[in-house]
């Protein structure tokens, strides 16, 4: 049994995701037991790059329309500066981060993800690592930037980039273990 059986883990992503930041920290969830959720704005499927390049798409479980953040015992955001951007633009998104964060369920973001966090208006006084070109958006949103691999405030894991994977998918795991046994 993995240390996230009973876990439900909702990721948004759109067309434009970022592939690893993706398939890696869901792949990590998956092995350590989760039940995961691609939910995007649309139907099908959508579109993975490898930071310019099309790569592989990976097929959605439901529409930000259809699903319920309280359906769900944490949220992962992935990367990619065209996902990210797209989503931060959607009032379901912004509502989904809200409701998950309001109900003191962790959250990991990685790369540009931070943007969805700002547009929702849940990084004033946190601290939060991102993409280094984003990290004005951060300070003016009100929160702590910090150059580092991984950054953990609370129920909040963030990453840099995809080269931080191996320890943000560590932290993501421990951190959705032990918010889920606390809230069991």
């Amino acid at each position: 049994m993995g240390e996230l059986e009973h876990v439900r883990v909702a990721v948004l992503a759109t067309d434009g995701f970022e592939e690893s930041e993706l398939t890696e920290p869901v792949k990590a969830l998956k092995e350590a037991g989760a039940k995961v959720d691609i939910i995007a704005p649309h139907r099908g499927d959508i579109q993975g790059f490898r930071h310019f390049d099309k790569t592989l798409t990976v097929p959605v479980d439901r529409t930000l329309k259809e699903a319920r953040a309280e359906s769900y015992d944490a949220l992962l955001l992935p990367g990619g500066a065209l996902n990210a951007d797209a989503l931060r633009t959607i009032p379901e998104a912004r509502i989904f981060i809200q409701r998950t964060d309001a109900a003191g369920k962790p959250i990991a973001a990685i790369c540009h993800a931070p943007w969805e966090l700002i547009s929702a208006g849940v990084v004033r006084d946190r601290l939060l690592t991102s993409y280094p070109s984003i990290q004005d958006d951060v300070r003016n949103a009100g929160g702590f930037w910090v150059d580092r691999e991984v950054a953990v405030d609370q129920d909040l894991v963030t990453s840099r980039q995809p080269s931080d994977l191996p320890a943000f998918n560590k932290q993501m795991i421990r951190t959705f273990a032990r918010a889920h046994a606390a809230h069991r």
